[in-house]
């Protein structure tokens, strides 16, 4: 007799210009992926800024890093050499390099609390790391973000409603404090059953290996 899949609430906590972000989830995508029949994934993605201050136009990626973390264009080059390696270790193109623009991203937040309504998160989620990190679009442009909307199989007049007012702001809001006063300050954190967490952009063996854990009951908490 099969065994039932067990089923996996999955809360990644990240921001669409968190390149970790992109790493770490195909890092759990692929270890999801590895024990398939085994989990079965309740995908709940989580809003947070890195760069909540970034004005429409945006700025330029380099000097943001540079400036946030003290280091010289040598070390952001290495850092982003790292995580192209990385990256592409799991068929995804990071494509960030000098002249690259950093992109205010609550609005895509927004879309992507609305996504979730709809059925569509992990799709557009997906789709608005593409477009930030392989494809150098802008995803504070609501004209953007209405077409990867639509390319998300989500209602392109809806995304453009939302986006020329505040809709869903204040629940975006909320969820970001809700877990920033629970101690989370650098993303992405990747949060199964609402009770383990996982920091950083892990390979797919440290999220298999916990997954397999959970899978077997053997993280389970003991009866009182």
């Amino acid at each position: 007799m099969a065994t039932q899949a067990r089923r996996v609430r999955i809360d990644f906590v990240s921001d669409v210009a968190c390149p970790w972000c992109a790493v770490g989830l195909k890092s759990v995508q692929e270890a999801v992926r590895r024990l398939e029949g085994a989990i079965e994934p309740d995908w709940h993605f989580q809003p947070f800024e890195l760069n909540a201050e970034l004005p429409a136009a945006g700025a330029d990626a380099t000097q943001i890093l540079m400036l946030k973390y003290r280091i010289d264009a040598a070390q952001v080059a290495a850092n982003r050499a790292t995580i192209r390696e990385r990256a592409a270790a799991l068929g995804f193109a990071y494509n960030v390099g000098p002249g690259s623009r950093a992109w205010n991203t609550f609005d895509a937040h927004r879309l992507l609390h609305w996504a979730k309504l709809e059925g569509h998160q992990l799709a557009l989620k997906e789709i608005l790391l593409r477009a930030y990190f392989t494809d150098g679009e802008n995803v504070s442009d609501p004209s953007v973000l209405q077409r990867l909307a639509v390319e998300a199989d989500l209602d392109g007049e809806r995304a453009a409603a939302i986006l020329a007012g505040d809709e869903y702001a204040a629940e975006v809001r909320a969820q970001e404090e809700f877990y920033t006063s629970r101690g989370i300050r650098s993303v992405p954190a990747t949060i199964f059953d609402g009770r383990h967490m996982i920091p950083g952009g892990q390979p797919p063996e440290v999220f298999e290996e916990f997954l397999r854990e959970l899978a077997a009951g053997r993280l389970d908490a003991p009866a009182p």
